[in-house]
């Protein structure tokens, strides 16, 4: 079991991504459109490093939604490996069963 302070932290993460989504793929799209004029592009440039750094959804990390372990999490389930395993086993996951041949 992860930290519960990491866990929160990822989840304030979340909401600072989804609070300023709009807002920041508003600036991106400027920042990047080679029609503007380089003036307006380098103000939505400062924009974007004005915004919070959290709000950057490349901070986000991929986290088991059981245990919250960080590494060896699957995105087509949200858990980690070794929960996708057990649950499993136990047959909780539907279409999911041990391999044999």
């Amino acid at each position: 079991m992860a930290k519960t302070a990491l866990i929160e932290r990822e989840n304030k993460r979340d909401k600072l991504v989804a609070k300023f989504a709009k807002k920041h793929a508003e600036l991106k799209a400027i920042a990047t459109d080679a029609k503007k004029s380089p003036e307006e592009r380098e103000v939505a440039r400062f924009a974007l490093q004005k915004l919070p750094r959290n709000a950057n959804p490349t901070r986000q990390r991929n986290r088991c939604e059981i245990t919250g372990r960080p590494r060896g999490t699957f995105r087509q389930f949200g858990l980690a490996r070794s929960k996708i395993r057990e649950m499993a086993f136990s047959g909780n996951i539907p279409g999911i069963t041990k391999a044999s041949w």
